[in-house]
Parts: structure tokens; sequence; C-alpha cells
């Protein structure tokens, strides 16, 4: 069983996804199950994590109602306020009545803050999560990364997952500060990383599995076969390649580099552990 740790879905007339523009016409229209469920069968997909792509609590109900109604959607990482007092309670109510309701995001690369994450009630808020253990997912750039230090030094406990392996410069060939700040990330033992996104941040013109080599064999050497998943980012994936493109080039990566064990961790068995799904 393959377990898609990361995909969106969304309903342009919602009207609250802040970066969709008809200036990048592949993304801007709708994109639902039924889109996706060809893709998944083609794969030999069989669950997925859906993960939000707007800043509104109206997103979060948006998927969780799709979720309910998706056999394949394993569970929803979700948009709450962070900064709001009634964190907590709005977050308990919510999970109460849906089971799918995993986790949090807040869209850290798209904040005019960098320093946003480390503020005291969001870290409050965080420690919350951590008491819990409730998943928290960092969506961030290389700049970003000295924050998501400074929290985990506050809370180390956090349960938390790096997105889309903070997106290096991958088109530019750049790779310093990045490996610097990403491998002291993985010296947090309760930190994984998903092995997606990455196609975007290459070329979208010309990219090929090599290109994405030196950072998926560097997130491999930081965090281990036990603590990287994959992610297909799907549908935004699709500025640069087709969903079997994308899980195909990372196959093609990490074939002489796992473990006999290690395709089925990074495919399904740490994803399922760290979202604690069946």
């Amino acid at each position: 069983m393959i377990l898609d740790s990361h995909q969106h879905f969304w309903k342009v007339n919602r009207g609250d996804y802040h970066w969709m523009t008809p200036a990048v016409p592949i993304l801007a229209r709708d994109y639902l199950p039924s889109d996706l469920r060809p893709e998944l069968r083609k794969a030999g997909v069989a669950q997925t994590i859906l993960v939000q792509a707007a800043q509104t609590a109206d997103e979060t109900d948006f998927l969780l109602k799709l979720a309910e109604e998706t056999d394949f959607v394993a569970g929803v990482i979700g948009w709450f306020d962070l900064e709001d007092e009634n964190f907590p309670s709005a977050y308990e109510e919510k999970r109460e009545r849906h089971a799918k309701l995993l986790g949090v995001r807040p869209m850290l690369q798209d904040l005019a803050d960098d320093r946003w994450i480390v503020r005291r009630k969001v870290i409050e808020n965080l420690r919350y999560l951590a008491d819990r253990k409730v998943v928290f997912e960092f969506l961030t750039y290389t700049r970003h990364l000295p924050f998501v230090l400074e929290v985990l030094e506050e809370e180390p406990r956090l349960h938390a997952v790096i997105d889309h392996i903070s997106k290096p410069e991958i088109k530019a060939g750049k790779i310093e500060p990045w490996s610097d700040l990403i491998s002291k990330v993985a010296r947090h033992e309760n930190m994984f990383c998903k092995l997606s996104g990455m196609v975007t941040e290459a070329d979208h013109r010309i990219w090929e599995p090599e290109h994405l080599r030196p950072y998926i064999e560097h997130v491999l050497d930081c965090f281990g076969e036990d603590r990287v998943m994959f992610g297909s980012d799907w549908p935004v994936c699709l500025l640069s390649g087709s969903y079997a493109e994308v899980i195909n080039a990372l196959r093609t990566v990490v074939a002489d580099r796992l473990s006999p064990s290690g395709p089925a961790k990074l495919f399904s068995q740490n994803g399922t552990r760290f979202y604690g799904i069946d």
C-alpha cells in the first residue's frame, strides 16, 4: 500500500486561494477527488493525506467534507489561527466532529513576517499540539529554517514534518545554506521530512531526476530511512510533471540508496506511523 502524504483539492469559486491567478491556468481550475482517483489507481497509491491550500477556516471545513465523502483520503491537515486565544478549544471541537482531522498547517512561506512562527502566542499553541502529539506541518523556504530551529529548541516534543524539503533552490543548483540548516533540523528526533514538492522548485521545462538527486540524498543522509515520506504535491506538481513522473522520479533516485525495507518505509510505513492511520 502506497500512502501519498501530501496532496490538495480546491474549488475555484470558493474564492479564498490567495495565490491563484489566471496567469497560471493549469492551477486556476477545480481539482477534486474524481480528478485524482485515476492517477492514484495507475500509480498504485491507496491512501492520501489532504493538505490545506488556503488560510481560512472555510478551507478546513471544505476539506473535511471532501474527506468524509472520499474513501482514499486517510486524513486532513487543516488551517487554524495559531494566534487565537481560543485555538485549543476550536481544534478540539473540530476534531470531535471529524475523525479525519489529523493536524495543522499555517502557510509560513506566504506570511509577511518570517519570524511569525516564534511569536509567543504561536509557541503557546504549538505547546498544546505537542502535549497531544497532534501533527504540525512546516511549509517553509530555506530562510525560515532558523526560526524552525528556534521553535524546536523551545518545544522539542513537537510532532512535526518539513513539507517539500523546505523548498531549496533546485533550479539554481544551490545547496547552501539549505543543506546545513536542514541537517540541524533533522537532529531533532521528532522531526520528519516529506520528499515532495521538488519538481516545482526545479526548472519546469527541463528538469530530470538527476537534478533532484543531491537534495534527496542529503535528506536521506540527515533524516534516515525512518523519518522520510513520499508526497506528490498534486496538483501543484502539474506545473512541472504528471503524477506518474513525480513518483517515478523519486523511485529512480532512491533505488540504490535504500535498504531492502527502505521503499516500504518511504512510500507507506513512515507516513502511516507519523499520522497514526491504519
